[in-house]
């Protein structure tokens, strides 16, 4: 039975980057030349998924039996093979397409500028909805995110044999399994993400006893990376008004 959850967020990707960079630039449309599920680490966030291998020997080095999990997406499953290589743990990764990033539809590859000037009377709806429930046409709200990811959790079962499972995913898949195993609400969980974001290859834990409660361990610590000297980066998502 999983009794511990070890969630970690992807290194920097192209995409964050041409995301901060289009925003600098107050340009419209972010320009990262992949389709989401193809967008690779940066070289900062190579270097950050092998200095996650540090973390995972660290976290890895008890009795404990663990299964690796990762978005499909590239830069998900390029941050577990590269941190598992670095750590020298020959695990097989298991992917699942429920652990992938939130996708936006209409908006994806729009800034906040983009989105405003191309759909207006969307902007208006995302304000007003606010980030977890709107729902971008083609898209999906926090809330069909955090669907899917109840969904996982419930197919852990199947897994009797395994104490812990690594997730290596997105930021908002962090916060939102937060959300579900610790019962939070709408505006706890967007306060969250506004005040503390989900710093890259961050590491973040929560522990249960068989099937009781789950309580946090830590939350997106990233000594790993201090220890090895390689960059801490965060590339927070757009803001949204919480109602």
């Amino acid at each position: 039975m999983i009794t511990e959850l070890v969630l970690v967020r992807h290194g920097e990707s192209m995409g964050n980057v041409a995301a901060a960079a289009a925003n600098v630039a107050g340009a419209e449309v972010i320009q990262v030349g992949h389709r989401d599920p193809d967008v690779p680490l940066s070289p900062v966030g190579l270097e950050q998924a092998t200095a996650l291998g540090r973390g995972l020997a660290g976290v890895l080095a008890d009795d404990l039996v663990t299964q690796v999990w990762a978005s499909p997406y590239e830069r998900a499953f390029q941050t577990a093979r590269t941190g598992l290589a670095a750590a020298g743990l020959e695990l097989p990764i298991l992917v699942d397409e429920r652990l992938r990033d939130r996708e936006l539809g209409v908006l994806d590859l729009l800034t906040r500028l983009g989105v405003a000037n191309r759909f207006p009377l969307e902007a208006e709806r995302r304000q007003w909805w606010g980030k977890f429930y709107h729902r971008p046409p083609g898209g999906e709200s926090w809330v069909d995110v955090a669907l899917r990811l109840r969904s996982f959790l419930r197919d852990l079962g199947d897994f009797p044999d395994a104490d812990r499972a690594v997730l290596v995913v997105h930021d908002a898949v962090v916060m939102l399994f937060r959300y579900l195993c610790e019962g939070m609400d709408e505006h706890q969980v967007l306060a969250l993400g506004a005040t503390d974001p989900v710093r890259n290859v961050s590491r973040t834990v929560l522990r249960r006893e068989q099937a009781g409660p789950w309580r946090l361990i830590r939350y997106n610590d990233v000594s790993h990376l201090v220890a090895t000297g390689a960059p801490v980066t965060e590339h927070p998502g757009e803001p949204d008004a919480v109602r």
